[in-house]
């Protein structure tokens, strides 16, 4: 989810099953199986966490980063390069970050290598001897949008420089699922023709330099945009039923469906077995009425994170280890009023828990 991003712009259109009960039982179920104080899950190396900082009461980054310790995460993401973030992380090579080169400089950089390299010397080499940065993602979510179109020729010139000088940081981009113009079934996955003409190439050198692309999966946005139609049990991981049969195919949430649809739209471009990493899902814990608790929520990002751990992968991809990063570490009170404000997994006032998950 981009920070500027609206609930309208990342929807995904996916026909799904009928609902099959009431909205209460569900949540009833939940509170339920949630009603103890214990964590739903143990953190893992291939789980990650989002830091986002659009918010005027988020606590000091150095108390953040001794959190993510504390809690066992080894992973996080951050959207920019920011200073007091990385300067926080010196010394804690144990965890790896993801860092991004924003949005509004992809113009500048890309009209030549040496704003590219002017670039990295001011916002990574300071920080390369004691902080552990282990991918750049070329924007976030600016693919198939007029600035994406910068996006290949400032990766080629990252990719360049860090292979020069033996830097094992990888180099890539953070789409969200909008680029798909069809995802259901999930071998029916096809880009946009608006998407094709930018994310095609990017897939490619990807596939070339053998780099993961960044995805954003959400399955609330298909959920809330149709709640009345889509299984609950079925967006949140909370049913081992097939719901949905695709040839010999059979998928029981609607997770493993976005993710193969997206594979299945990279095959059809010719990009096979490109890995993909989740960028950012989440569930929001409040914001739009019943189908946003922190019960719903705390389902959603536990059996995520459980599904990650057990690494069985999806239908199209089985036995195939995911990596995945929350969205996010704490609700964010500068972002867009409603759910925007609340895929937090702890308050940021007093870094409590919002809902037990680690």
């Amino acid at each position: 989810m981009s920070n500027a991003t609206d609930f309208a712009d990342t929807r995904i259109n996916m026909d799904c099953p009928k609902k099959s009960f009431l909205l209460m039982i569900s949540c009833m179920a939940l509170l339920l199986n949630n009603n103890n104080n214990e964590g739903f899950v143990d953190a893992a190396t291939n789980l990650g966490l989002n830091y986002g900082l659009l918010g005027d009461n988020l606590p000091p980054p150095n108390e953040v980063i001794n959190l993510y310790k504390s809690i066992g995460i080894t992973n996080i993401r951050i959207f920019d390069t920011n200073t007091d973030v990385l300067n926080a992380l010196r010394g804690n090579r144990d965890i790896g970050v993801i860092v991004g080169v924003q949005n509004q400089d992809l113009e500048a950089l890309a009209v030549s290598e040496e704003a590219v390299n002017t670039w990295f010397v001011t916002n990574i080499e300071p920080y390369l001897a004691d902080v552990n940065i282990t991918f750049i993602s070329v924007g976030n979510e600016v693919i198939p949008w007029e600035i994406g179109s910068h996006v290949l020729s400032v990766m080629q010139s990252l990719t360049d420089l860090v292979k020069t000088r033996s830097l094992p940081i990888l180099i890539s981009t953070t789409v969200a699922m909008y680029n798909l113009g069809a995802s259901y079934p999930p071998s029916a996955g096809e880009f946009t023709t608006q998407a094709r003409e930018q994310l095609v190439p990017v897939l490619k050198y990807l596939s070339q330099t053998s780099t993961p692309i960044l995805v954003t999966i959400y399955p609330y946005f298909a959920y809330a945009s149709d709640p009345a139609n889509i299984l609950l049990d079925y967006a949140i991981f909370n049913t081992d039923a097939v719901v949905v049969q695709d040839g010999p195919l059979g998928y029981s949430n609607m997770f493993d469906v976005m993710f193969d649809a997206f594979l299945w739209a990279m095959e059809r471009e010719g990009v096979k077995d490109l890995p993909m990493v989740v960028a950012e899902t989440g569930w929001p814990s409040a914001g739009k009425g019943n189908g946003t608790t922190p019960e719903i929520a705390a389902m959603h990002n536990g059996n995520f994170v459980k599904h990650v751990v057990s690494g069985k992968g999806t239908p199209k991809r089985p036995n195939s280890s995911i990596t995945g990063f929350l969205f996010a570490t704490f609700n964010e009170n500068l972002k867009s009023a409603g759910t925007e404000q609340n895929y937090g997994l702890y308050d940021p006032t007093n870094m409590k828990p919002i809902y037990k998950l680690f």
